[in-house]
């Protein structure tokens, strides 16, 4: 997997919980307090990599991240 992640267009796959850190910016640590809301929902992870479900609750409760483009005009 690239360093680089593609904020506009991300894949709905399994992801370990490194990857989720990259695409929201943020500390495993901070990324887990963040799950702690929705952990029954969520589960537990099988393995290393979160299941594409899991996935899913995580970008519906977290949403998926985007940049905002700065060249816009308000």
């Amino acid at each position: 997997m690239s360093d680089k992640i593609n904020r506009n267009l991300i894949e709905v796959k399994p992801y370990s919980l490194g990857e989720l850190c990259k695409i929201y910016g943020v500390t495993d640590k901070t990324l887990k307090k963040w799950f702690i809301p929705f952990k029954p929902e969520l589960g537990r992870r099988e393995g290393r990599y979160y299941s594409i479900d899991q996935v899913e609750i995580i970008f519906k409760h977290l949403k998926v991240p985007h940049t905002r483009n700065s060249s816009t005009d308000f």
